[in-house]
């Protein structure tokens, strides 16, 4: 079985590359190593993924929002399956920087469609979010829950690809799993997220800006867990045989929630990283930011019925874990 996996040398696509190799599997990793944070960490994953990869792991640097260089770039490679997880990440950065977000989730979406149907993969797992939830009061979130109201372009393009991706089981019967992560945090995690963040303010003495006055929820969930429910979901593929999919199809296209199905309180979780880094933190208590949400919470009761889902790790076992391995890669 060879999979390729798009976002290749990001957080969930290196874990994710690592699991699939683990079981003995052909990974081809395509990412365009963009500078949204440093590079170096992308590359030292890359290298973290090679230790264990043998020569059963193959790497492209190419931009997959570019559908001719695609083409070009792949067309040594065969493949029979395919993960995209690459995509242009973070809801504050959509407000800056918008058209990133058009052309890498939406073009590079389309593109990923694209390749998908020419090469008659298998089956297409992609990165949707949780924030496709916007402001939904009703918890916890579930799949069959109405999304049509975005409160971020980044999460306006998520549910995009969600409908790009019906569009294309009806017309080519091509099986498709649609992934809503819910705040994934774990080692070799993003710099650009509130547990990094935290824990880097909280070790070099600086305050840590919390939004909403503290009144924030969030449903975060381990790497393992997410990149179990990544394997499950690939092994996996929806069934064209017209019966209702988790999300509300009746093609080839299933949606499922990956989280922890716990929604914990973000003052408990600094108090687990005070505990975890030795010190207390300066608090900066902040209004809500446009673009976030109060709460998330993940309803898993279709992907742990459907694919025997469950998440292992809390965040009071997580939360050390990580911090410990940020220190050892940050030397702190």
């Amino acid at each position: 079985m060879t999979t390729l996996i798009t976002g290749a040398a990001g957080f969930i696509g290196a874990a994710l590359a690592k699991a699939l190799l683990a079981r003995g599997e052909t990974v081809i990793g395509i990412d365009n190593l963009n500078d949204y944070y440093d590079p170096a960490l992308k590359r030292a994953r890359l290298d973290d993924v090679r230790a264990a990869a043998g020569n059963r792991f193959a790497f492209v640097e190419h931009d997959f929002a570019d559908m001719a260089g695609l083409n070009t770039a792949l067309a040594g490679y065969e493949f029979d399956r395919i993960a995209h997880l690459g995509a242009q990440a973070g809801v504050r950065y959509s407000i800056e920087n918008p058209h990133a977000y058009a052309q890498s989730n939406l073009v590079g979406h389309l593109n990923m469609l694209e390749l998908a149907r020419h090469r008659g993969v298998a089956h297409m797992v992609y990165a949707s979010s949780s924030s496709v939830y916007g402001g939904n009061e009703k918890v916890p979130f579930g799949v069959d829950d109405r999304v049509d109201h975005p409160v971020s372009l980044y999460a306006a393009t998520k549910k995009a690809d969600e409908l790009m991706s019906e569009t294309y089981a009806h017309l080519y019967r091509l099986p498709l799993t649609g992934l809503r992560f819910f705040t994934v945090y774990g080692p070799w995690g993003r710099p650009d997220m509130m547990m990094w963040i935290f824990t880097g303010k909280i070790l070099r003495g600086e305050p840590i800006p919390v939004f909403n006055h503290g009144e924030m929820y969030r449903d975060f969930t381990w790497i393992d867990d997410i990149v179990a429910g990544v394997v499950a979901c690939l092994d996996h593929p929806p069934a064209d045989d017209g019966a209702v999919k988790p999300g509300g199809s009746t093609k080839p296209h299933a949606i499922y929630n990956i989280g922890n199905n716990r929604s914990e309180h973000l003052m408990r979780v600094i108090g687990l990283l005070e505990d975890a880094c030795g010190r207390k933190a300066e608090i900066q208590m902040l209004p809500m930011q446009a673009g976030d949400v109060p709460r998330t919470f993940a309803d898993i009761d279709a992907i742990k019925r459907n694919l025997g889902y469950a998440p292992t790790t809390s965040v009071d076992e997580g939360v050390p874990r990580f911090v410990e391995w940020f220190r050892q890669y940050n030397r702190v």
